[in-house]
């Protein structure tokens, strides 16, 4: 049970850290685009 429970959290972590990558990301291309423009 605790097992299953550390796995979730590690789990929920690395999305969570993918996620905020993703947004960076994005938000690097948004600056980069109205920048262009």
């Amino acid at each position: 049970m605790i097992r299953l429970f550390l796995l979730c959290a590690l789990l929920g972590l690395s999305a969570c850290a993918t996620v905020e990558g993703m947004g960076r990301d994005i938000s690097a291309g948004a600056r980069k685009v109205s920048d262009a423009l």
